[in-house]
């Protein structure tokens, strides 16, 4: 699919032409990927954070917020509990804290894995890269560090960099592969400045990456943060790319066809912008995971780094029923094992173009 194609696809507005997309999207993904959708239990395991991001809820500059970290016992029996309830994946998340360290995480990752019953994905951001070795050696399957925009004003506008040390997320992205991690990453959709140009040359980064797993989500700005207090401009008029549902799902569906064996979530941010069924409609459009968070209730409203988030509505057990009953009537079934990427045989096109 060209960049001019994704752009077209981006604009457009009716319905109709709308239902091409989403059957396209759809049966690709149940060409490449079938049917199954997997469940990633999400723990957010600490909520420190050295970066001053201008939209996110547990940045450096909240000092209101209080902090925590949980400990080792805490994480594995939330880990324990993603096993029972027959997820394949658990997915360590934090703020970027230099105090979770190398050793403890590495211990961390042994002692998940030692039950041989679930893959570890971490998202624990910009990490040196010695740390980040040390975690595959210890058994880490993924790692999720998403680029958020390949417009480089944009990000540092938005990214204030920490001093002494340089953007550098996509080179971060570059050794997490050479280390033998499967890759995930991606973008915001409607950040103020973030126009169709941008957000195309986007998607059509995804299929260079060669990526194994693509997050995407609308642009929800916490209150407390720059951004949330609208001190940003928009893009011009008729450029602004809009932080909606269907602007989102339009990035799922494309991503699914720019990368038709990546894994791709329906996202608590997709679900907090439609609550009733913002799931849904990601999973019809191309997405084949859902990451049910499993932190515990007395953290999880601590983790805010977007107001609203569905998870907060929800009980801890309802990802373990409801979102297999979403998933089976949707005719789909929950997904079993770890869900890694299957990868295309060489010389397989990525997508095929055209509408």
């Amino acid at each position: 699919m060209t960049r001019a194609e994704i752009l077209r696809w981006l604009r457009e507005e009716d319905p109709a032409t709308l239902d091409v997309l989403w059957a396209r999207a759809d049966a690709v993904r149940r060409e490449r990927v079938g049917d199954a959708v997997h469940l990633r239990g999400l723990v957010e395991i600490s909520n420190h954070c050295v970066r001053r991001c201008a939209y996110c809820g547990i940045s450096l500059g909240r000092p209101d917020l209080v902090r925590y970290r949980m400990s080792a016992d805490e994480i594995a029996a939330c880990a324990d509990r993603a096993a029972e309830l027959g997820y394949g994946t658990v997915v360590l998340q934090s703020g970027e804290d230099p105090g979770i360290t190398r050793e403890w995480v590495s211990d961390l990752v042994r002692r998940v894995k030692a039950n041989g019953r679930l893959a570890v994905t971490l998202s624990l951001g910009e990490r040196p890269e010695p740390d980040l070795a040390a975690w595959r050696d210890a058994g880490a399957d993924r790692y999720l560090l998403r680029f958020e925009t390949s417009d480089a004003a944009l990000y540092e506008r938005i990214h204030p960099p920490l001093a002494g040390r340089p953007p550098g997320r996509f080179a971060i992205l570059e050794r997490l592969a050479a280390l033998g991690y499967e890759v995930g990453s991606g973008v915001m959709i409607g950040i103020p400045g973030q126009t169709y140009e941008s957000l195309a040359a986007d998607v059509a980064l995804f299929a260079g990456m060669d990526l194994d797993m693509i997050g995407v989500g609308p642009f929800i700005p916490h209150p407390a943060s720059p951004l949330g207090r609208g001190e940003f401009p928009q893009a011009p008029a008729g450029e602004q790319v809009p932080s909606t549902e269907l602007m989102t799902c339009k990035v799922v569906a494309l991503a699914r066809l720019v990368c038709p064996e990546a894994n791709i979530p329906a996202t608590t941010a997709l679900a907090t912008v439609n609550p009733q069924d913002g799931r849904e409609h990601g999973l019809a459009r191309g997405a084949n995971v859902l990451m049910p968070n499993l932190t515990p209730a007395r953290y999880r409203a601590l983790y805010e780094i977007h107001p609203g988030k569905a998870c907060l509505r929800e009980g801890a057990a309802e990802p373990g029923a409801g979102g297999r009953g979403r998933i089976e009537r949707m005719g789909r079934t929950p997904g079993s094992g770890p869900g890694s990427r299957r990868r295309r045989p060489r010389g397989t096109p990525s997508s095929s173009s055209g509408p």
